[in-house]
């Protein structure tokens, strides 16, 4: 298993798209803004409206407060076959293309090909990663930016802090099948055996990531499917970037793209060879620094 995980282990994707200058946004640019959302949408043009409505009112309400606060929306179009991009690009002619922007994929990358994509183009101090289909309570970023600032002081500038259902496990559980609660359950066993055992919930899509901790992790990323979230913050571990862990609001919304059996087998396949390849030499950590 070791020697298929060595042999097969992919080499870093989109390198030299990721060092490359010009005129679009790049995270190794110096920040321009003071909050960067990325949003990883795939067919979401029946959710997006919900989650961009919410968004934008809160961010707008906040900005008329403090004049000094900036931010920015990045829906990254993960090869939507929808229209979603459409969707996403009313609220740029809403609220204008430097507030809102729409990156499209021409293929499907998944979830973490889909934010890994944002987050290069980002221009924030702080980087937030928000599904689309608004399952977190976005005001609830209040939250996750405390656990930020509670990890102070940030060894060169990186912390990040995830959001957690964890504390709502015992009620989820009570509308799950057994068998779901059974994969739940060695997908939580598999994470802490292999990857991470500090954090509870490492699959809620609501992360605040410090600008210097998104370089440094998502430059190190392989992953781009539906475990990438295990493996950034197994990175995060690996480089000893500070986490905090916050309950969040969540509510289940349908139309998930999670299929339960063959999704949950993937992902148990991708947390071993995640292990193993980081084991075996075949992926190496690396300070990220464009010349």
């Amino acid at each position: 298993i070791c020697a298929i995980a060595h042999v097969t282990a992919k080499t870093m994707p989109h390198k030299d798209a990721e060092c490359r200058k010009g005129s679009a946004p790049n995270i190794h640019d110096p920040a321009t803004r003071e909050l960067s959302v990325v949003v990883p949408s795939y067919n979401e043009e029946n959710r997006l409206p919900l989650m961009m409505d919410e968004a934008l009112d809160y961010l707008e309400k906040r900005q008329k407060k403090d004049a000094s606060f900036t931010y920015e929306v990045i829906v990254v179009n993960d090869g939507s076959k929808d229209q979603t991009a459409k969707v996403a690009k009313e609220y740029c002619k809403k609220y204008g293309g430097d507030k809102v922007r729409v990156i499209s994929l021409e293929k499907n990358r998944g979830k973490g090909g889909a934010v890994r994509t944002g987050v290069f183009s980002s221009r924030g101090k702080k980087i937030l990663m928000a599904d689309a289909d608004g399952a977190t309570k976005f005001a609830d970023i209040e939250k996750v930016e405390e656990g930020l600032k509670n990890l102070h002081p940030w060894p060169k500038g990186m912390a990040i802090s995830c959001g957690s259902r964890a504390h709502l496990e015992k009620d989820s559980i009570a509308k799950r099948s057994y068998f779901r609660t059974l994969l739940m359950y060695g997908f939580h066993f598999l994470v802490w055996f292999l990857c991470v055992k500090e954090i509870r919930d490492t699959q809620c899509g609501f992360k605040l990531l410090t600008r210097e901790a998104a370089l440094q992790t998502f430059s190190n990323l392989h992953i781009e499917r539906w475990a990438f979230d295990v493996e950034l913050l197994y990175i995060a571990q690996r480089l000893k970037i500070p986490i905090a862990e916050v309950a969040v609001n969540w509510t289940e919304i349908e139309g998930s793209k999670l299929v339960p059996f063959w999704s949950w087998l993937q992902m148990g396949r991708d947390l071993l060879f995640i292990r193993l390849r980081y084991m075996t030499g075949a992926w190496k950590l690396e300070a990220k620094k464009c010349n």
